[in-house]
């Protein structure tokens, strides 16, 4: 089956073609980092008007890249949500055109279940079939969740944070250093050769149960920035040089750490459980590019006797592949659905 997937949930507009859900035939993505660079986060209207710009272009590039035609393709795929209402919506006005024109089964996909489908997109890991039960924590600049993946649809949360994504944590704690954006990335570059231990910040990691209920390891990272802050106010010589390297290294450890412990747990609290092992253990999602963060829990998982499923890189990112990938492996939404971002999964 051979799909045609558009994705624009946030600030990168992006169209692939996916033959049976893995096969990857094309994948173009066009960033505009740039074009929001000056501002220091998205803007709504400049990420809208630019997803206008580019998705024809990037529709007929997809389609010639992965040696297609318009009637080549059994469906058309798309991101429904969540993600900002004015870049779905042309998304998902651009998709309904090509299903309607086409004549092709029209699939809305959850953004959260392609950032899940995106390990089976890399050559090498294995079929959800042999992959399920899996340990899944998804991170991104929105979203931090930990979840049992049943198979590709089926999902229990574990856990999720109750305030900043840590995607979140990351953007601001390099916005408090001054380094540039996305801040993620540039946080992750200026920390290499610093002393993770320098500075010693909380960990964002939280346990509770309710009376009957399952155990929640939730994550918090809202009083991590605001410890950085404090830090940098304590001590108000601009950091720079080495300095500035063991307070990124402190910081980008305390996230690492928080998400590390909170997976431990969870593979931990599996031993005592009577559900089925876990097959696998999985990281997804823009921060799953972190080079400390994937070195982390590939030790982790090593821990326990299980294989780390870690997306391309290519794929951590926001992507249409995955969207096509979902589409194709988990039931969706068909028809004539409105451009209205969908409640995150659990």
């Amino acid at each position: 089956m051979r799909i045609l997937a558009i994705e624009t949930s946030c600030d990168e507009t992006s169209a692939a073609i996916v033959e049976d859900g893995r096969r990857v035939l094309s994948n173009l993505v066009h960033t505009q980092i740039a074009r929001h660079q000056p501002y220091g986060g998205v803007v709504p209207e400049i990420a809208c008007r630019l997803h206008l710009e580019v998705l024809p272009g990037l529709l007929d590039q997809a389609l010639s890249e992965a040696g297609a035609t318009w009637d080549s393709l059994d469906a058309i795929a798309v991101t429904r949500g969540p993600g900002l209402a004015s870049s779905l919506l042309v998304g998902i006005s651009a998709a309904k055109g090509l299903a309607l024109r086409l004549g092709k089964p029209l699939l809305g996909v959850n953004h959260l279940e392609g950032h899940i489908c995106s390990v089976f997109l890399t050559p090498g890991n294995p079929s959800p079939e042999d992959a399920c039960p899996c340990l899944l924590l998804l991170v991104s600049g929105g979203h931090t969740q930990l979840l049992r993946i049943e198979k590709p649809g089926v999902c229990r949360v574990l856990g999720g944070t109750l305030d900043d994504a840590a995607g979140e944590a990351l953007d601001k704690g390099a916005k408090l250093l001054g380094l540039g954006y996305p801040g993620g990335p540039e946080l992750e570059k200026t920390a290499r050769g610093g002393n993770p231990r320098a500075v010693e910040f909380p960990r964002g990691g939280l346990r509770h149960r309710d009376p009957g209920a399952p155990l929640r390891l939730d994550f918090s990272f809202s009083g991590l920035k605001t410890s950085l802050l404090y830090h940098l106010r304590a001590e108000p010589v601009p950091p720079s040089g080495a300095r500035l390297a063991d307070i990124a290294a402190s910081y980008q450890e305390a996230v690492v750490d928080a998400l590390a412990s909170q997976c431990a747990r969870a593979l931990e609290a599996q031993t005592a459980s009577d559900a089925p092992p876990y097959r696998s253990f999985a990281c997804v999602g823009g921060v799953a590019r972190n080079t400390v963060l994937r070195e982390r829990l590939s030790a982790l998982a090593s821990a326990h006797g299980l294989p780390m499923l870690l997306a391309a890189p290519e794929y951590c990112t926001d992507n249409a592949a995955m969207i096509a990938a979902a589409a194709y492996l988990c039931p969706c939404e068909t028809g004539n659905f409105d451009a209205t971002p969908t409640i995150p999964l659990g």
